[in-house]
């Protein structure tokens, strides 16, 4: 046999020998792999919940504190909020005489020896008045005396009360500030939480009594029927109105409005209650003239000589301001010591002095700035 084929075979069976060797080798080593992966995934299938099984799901609650600037002043008020209750006699009708009847309405404590102030409206014609505190209780109530005019009237209960309310300076108020109203809607939902802004101030609207409410302030705050003789309160917490009405429309007119609440401000409230706190009653100084407050806007508008004061629109017959000379056209600008400007309004500067005094009023007529003595006359409710 020739030597070189010998060879050729020998090669070929060490090749073949050798392929099976590393075969053998090489299948061990991927089957203990497959293995080991296969032992690794057991493993962590026994940890891993299997995705055909859902975990319970848990709803997470925050337990913080939320408490804001509104939710203090009223937690602080709260307590000097009362309702008013009040039962007006039945009266004779043609089939008989009708049952007694229930009216309600909202007040604020505003002494440490419960004196209250609410509207005039709501305690007029009662018989029996009570109020109900912030705790539920029931007070009898007395009426110490009223103001027609300025739609407001001074209760008091004896014994301790719950709470009282700061008064603050209405002269400060601002369009666009933000007010807050308590009181209680339709007589039920007692400490009812309404918030808005001051929509405007001096606004004057028409009792239909034959006179007219002046200086107050609207605001968009939601004033209800109940809500009369509440508290309007700034952001500090002060008293800075009374809630007394609302208006939703015109008599002239089928249209509807919203948000055109009013309020009586709080320097003209707290002086009238301290008037009747003292005396019993109040009666107004009296000068006998209508009039439209002057602003800078609208001083410039009609080139008035003045910024501000009280211009005249009417003069009542025989009255103070008749007997003193002044006439229509003229601009009060101040009343005895008290100027009007920005800060102090016609009808706050007047009520600074009594009925039956003498005061000099400073007054624009054209371009001169004369002054006249005047004997204030007297005004009480009927």
């Amino acid at each position: 046999m020739d030597p070189k084929k010998v060879l050729y075979v020998l090669i070929i069976i060490l090749i073949m020998m050798g392929s099976s060797f590393l075969g053998a080798i090489g299948g061990s080593f991927i089957t203990l792999k497959v293995v080991e992966r296969n032992s690794t995934r057991s493993f962590e299938n026994q940890l891993t919940p299997s995705p055909t099984v859902s975990a319970p799901s848990t709803l997470s609650f925050s337990m913080s504190n939320i408490e804001t600037t509104i939710t203090s002043v009223v937690q602080e008020v709260e307590p000097a909020v009362v309702t008013v209750v009040g039962t007006i006699s039945g009266r004779a009708t043609f089939f008989g005489v009708t049952s007694d009847q229930e009216v309600s309405g909202s007040g604020v404590i505003v002494t440490e020896d419960g004196y209250i102030l609410t509207n005039n409206h709501v305690v007029e014609g009662t018989k029996t008045l009570s109020v109900i505190l912030n705790d539920g209780t029931e007070h009898p109530a007395d009426l110490i005396n009223r103001d027609v005019f300025a739609d407001l009237a001074v209760l008091k209960i004896e014994g301790q009360v719950p709470g009282m309310a700061k008064i603050g300076n209405s002269d400060y108020l601002k369009p666009g500030e933000t007010v807050i109203a308590i009181g209680s809607p339709l007589g039920t939902f007692r400490n009812s939480v309404t918030v808005g802004v001051i929509s405007a101030t001096g606004r004057t609207l028409d009792s239909g009594e034959g006179y007219a409410i002046e200086d107050l302030i609207q605001t968009d705050a939601a004033i209800n029927s109940g809500n009369s003789g509440g508290p309007l309160l700034n952001l500090t917490g002060e008293v800075i109105g009374i809630n007394t009405l609302v208006i939703r429309g015109s008599n002239n007119s089928s249209t509807s409005a919203e948000a055109l609440g009013f309020a009586i401000p709080s320097n003209t409230a707290a002086m009238i209650a301290q008037h009747i706190i003292e005396k019993g009653y109040f009666a107004r100084p009296y000068l006998g003239t209508s009039y439209q407050n002057v602003t800078p806007r609208i001083a410039s508008w009609y080139k008035l000589p003045v910024n501000y004061g009280a211009y005249i629109t009417g003069i009542d017959r025989n009255s103070p301001a008749e007997n003193s000379g002044l006439r229509l056209g003229d601009i009060i600008t101040k009343i005895g010591d008290v100027p009007i400007d920005e800060q102090q309004s016609f009808i706050n500067a007047l009520f600074e002095y009594e009925p039956n005094q003498q005061i000099t009023i400073e007054f624009a007529r054209e371009n001169e700035f004369l002054s006249v003595d005047v004997v204030l006359g007297e005004m009480s409710s009927p």
